[in-house]
């Protein structure tokens, strides 16, 4: 069922939206690569400007060597921080692991920055030694190689922290989908019962009149118990096969009403696709039946009517009855609270359902509902933020 997906993605993927490895490999070499292109700028720009230039090459690769040394040594430092992460309730020994990684972090990168540049000044003029050179980085970037130590460690914890708030976002959001699919099902369930009563009361009616007239809607009730079944897990169909069911249930009602119930439909031809609640029609259509059609002797007709306004998709019952009269509202039965109860759940404030007097007479109740064809059913996200 496509009514409450969750934009279709698992919580792994939607963690972790890279999933191949050597692409991510790439991103994290590119990173570190756009940072020794920034600091190779600035020691070219720095070292002209007092009058001191090196050549755009030379500053190149001393900045290259510089981070490709912190990229590699990025890796353990990353596994120490997903192995002890520094936590409100635990935080004394991971903050003491971290305080002594940092600082063989530190060693370990002057020591091999060091040998480094023993091995590239072979060639040079004047070689230089290793404790020479592990000296002046000593000096130079001790605590540089700190300050990088810890920013490694801060970013792994805040993209272990907001993995963990997404991971309790997308659970929410599935309970929120388990609760509103449970809650569906059981007012589906509710509204099969009544309509079944409903309909077994009228047929007990008409046996003691016309026994023939029972069989049929006997054998038509079989037909829509059977849909009713085979449709009891989808939540939203095509208007067309809502209008289906509804032609069935109102067979049954014509045999019972015979020549005093008139059906007539204004279906704009755009709409048939459109989704609509499962048997939302249904209860509908037997209360304009019940309320405007059975209690007069004249001949009733219903008036099913179906457009598209803007983003939405409009359905009207109307019949000829007495219409509200007097009274400017009715007490809801169980059809309809029912009906407006999905309607909350499928489309919360998107949706309305309201009845009114017909101009010539009798009852409209409109149903408004978003505009979605078959294949684009409401996601949980698209509910809480409509366009």
């Amino acid at each position: 069922m496509k009514l409450l997906k969750i934009a279709g993605e698992t919580p792994q993927r939607m963690l972790n939206p890279i999933k191949k490895p050597w692409l991510r490999w790439m991103l994290v070499f590119g990173l570190w690569t756009l940072i020794a292109f920034c600091f190779a700028g600035q020691l070219y720009l720095s070292r002209a400007k007092i009058g001191d230039p090196v050549s755009w090459g030379f500053a190149l690769g001393r900045s290259l060597a510089d981070w490709y040394i912190f990229a590699v040594l990025s890796l353990p430092t990353l596994w120490l921080a997903r192995r002890f992460r520094i936590e409100r309730t635990h935080w004394q020994k991971p903050l003491a692991i971290h305080l002594a990684g940092s600082f063989l972090f530190t060693l370990c990168w002057m020591a091999l920055r060091a040998g480094l540049e023993v091995a590239t000044s072979r060639f040079a003029e004047r070689p230089v030694a290793f404790e020479e050179a592990f000296s002046h980085a000593l000096v130079a970037t001790f605590f540089f190689n700190l300050l990088i130590y810890w920013a490694i460690v801060s970013i792994s914890h805040g993209l272990a922290y907001y993995a963990k708030f997404q991971e309790r976002e997308i659970r929410a959001a599935e309970l929120e989908k388990s609760l509103t699919e449970a809650r569906l099902q059981a007012l589906q369930m509710q509204l099969n019962p009544h309509f079944l009563f409903n309909t077994l009361h009228a047929i007990s009616a008409l046996m003691h009149k016309d026994v023939e007239a029972a069989d049929r809607m006997i054998s038509r009730l079989s037909e829509l118990l059977r849909y009713a079944l085979e449709s009891t897990g989808e939540q939203v169909v095509p208007l067309r096969q809502e209008l289906e069911f509804l032609e069935r249930y109102l067979e049954i009602e014509k045999t019972r009403f015979g020549s005093r119930l008139e059906v007539r439909k204004e279906i704009a031809p755009e709409t048939l696709d459109a989704l609509v609640p499962n048997l939302a029609l249904q209860p509908i259509v037997e209360n304009a039946i019940q309320h405007g059609i059975e209690p007069h002797a004249r001949p009733g007709v219903i008036l099913l009517r179906a457009g598209r306004e803007n983003n939405s998709l409009v359905l009207q019952v109307c019949d000829n009855g007495s219409g509200l009269g007097s009274k400017r509202s009715f007490k809801e039965g169980i059809g309809l609270s029912n009906t407006r109860a999905r309607l909350e759940q499928l489309y919360p404030g998107q949706h309305a359902l309201t009845w009114s007097d017909a101009v010539e007479g009798g009852l409209v109740v409109k149903m408004v509902v978003p505009w979605k064809l078959v294949g684009g059913a409401l996601s949980i996200t698209e509910r809480k933020n409509p366009q």
